[in-house]
């Protein structure tokens, strides 16, 4: 718990952080608040992740300090010679890429810092609560406890990224007085705007982002009289719009911003099956629905990775496993836009055909 991450931080000189793959910015922004602590300690710190963060965290301060493993001799040095390595905002070996293993077999005294529900049981020391908001409030709670005044720029720009990020700005139900005083706390110290933070992450877009947004709009369905909606990315998308997969952050948030909808899915198509966006609003929970299909997450933000033979397998399993772990009012009563329009007709033969071609 808390007083044994602590002990270990007064105790040891030497750390290795990492977290998950592909990393948000809970992930990110928790790694680099607790690297720089560290630092600002006297400690030695080194942050390093399986790959890079998305695209829209690369204006981080401190983002340049993260590296990602090469193999190379300093950072296989880095983690040899740790006392410590700390795990931010994931509890499985496989989420952590490459790093997974060497950590995982690594001598060092391994730290889970988390708000996800059921770890891995190879962690030595685990501060972990899931009615946590973020990572980064845990982040937070370790740094209050030992030097606050350590908060700079950096720090703080981390924890808020963390906080803002992995609470859908504030607006899920992990969200409570207590959360908003620590963010206080975090501008007032690190004398930090959040104005350009949010913009910066969320209202820029590319106008290849823009095309892919309009396409994916456009292939909204909602389900179960209204209550569901869900939406498609599909690879041919991606390619037609000459936008990124980074592009699609935030997507499925326009589902759920739909009135009526109370639980939102956005299925992203890869090689071999579909990720999968969970989001709901703040008295539905999606988190058991999620891992259903072998994922997780938290009450109303989750994810998972599902392989099926097709792409519309995915979506016809998920979408009808939701009144198992939803209780939708009148479920079975046509809700508006459940009808297919001619474009979505449209829409649907050609993937069909672009799968039977391929």
């Amino acid at each position: 718990m808390l007083d044994d991450v602590l002990a270990l931080v007064r105790e040891n000189e030497r750390f290795f952080l990492t977290t998950h793959l592909g990393p948000d910015g809970d992930a990110l922004g928790s790694q680099i608040a607790l690297g720089r602590f560290l630092q600002g300690l006297g400690k030695s710190a080194a942050m390093i992740n399986s790959d890079d963060p998305d695209e829209s965290l690369d204006w981080m301060p401190g983002e340049d300090d993260v590296e990602v493993f090469d193999g190379s001799m300093h950072q296989r040095e880095a983690l040899a010679e740790a006392e410590v390595v700390f795990i931010l905002d994931t509890n499985d070996e496989e989420r952590l890429g490459k790093v997974g293993s060497m950590v995982r077999n690594s001598s060092a005294t391994t730290v889970l810092l988390d708000h996800h529900l059921q770890p891995e049981p190879w962690f030595d020391v685990e501060f972990v609560r899931d009615t946590a908001a973020a990572t980064g409030e845990l982040v937070y709670e370790i740094i209050d406890a030992l030097d606050p005044s350590l908060i700079d720029a950096t720090v703080a720009t981390g924890l808020y990224t963390a906080i803002m990020t992995d609470t859908g700005s504030f607006r899920y139900s992990s969200v409570t007085p207590e959360l908003h005083r620590i963010v206080a706390d975090i501008l007032e110290r690190g004398d930090i705007e959040p104005a350009p933070i949010h913009e910066t992450i969320y209202d820029r877009r590319s106008m290849p982002g823009l095309r892919l947004l309009g396409r994916m709009l456009n292939r909204i369905r909602l389900r179960y009289n209204g209550q569901l909606g869900y939406s498609v990315v599909t690879q041919r998308m991606v390619e037609d719009t000459g936008a990124s997969w980074d592009d699609k952050q935030g997507f499925v948030n326009y589902v759920l911003s739909i009135e009526g909808v109370q639980a939102a899915l956005l299925f992203s198509e890869t090689d071999d099956g579909s990720k999968i966006s969970f989001r709901s609003e703040a008295d539905v929970r999606v988190d058991e629905w999620a891992r259903s299909f072998g994922g997780g997450g938290h009450r109303n933000a989750a994810g998972a990775y599902v392989k099926r033979p097709t792409f519309e397998e995915v979506i016809e399993d998920v979408v009808e496993a939701a009144s198992n772990f939803i209780e939708f009012d009148n479920p079975h009563a046509p809700g508006p836009g459940e009808e297919l329009s001619p474009e979505d007709e449209e829409y649907l033969e050609t993937l069909m055909q672009s799968k039977s071609s391929s």
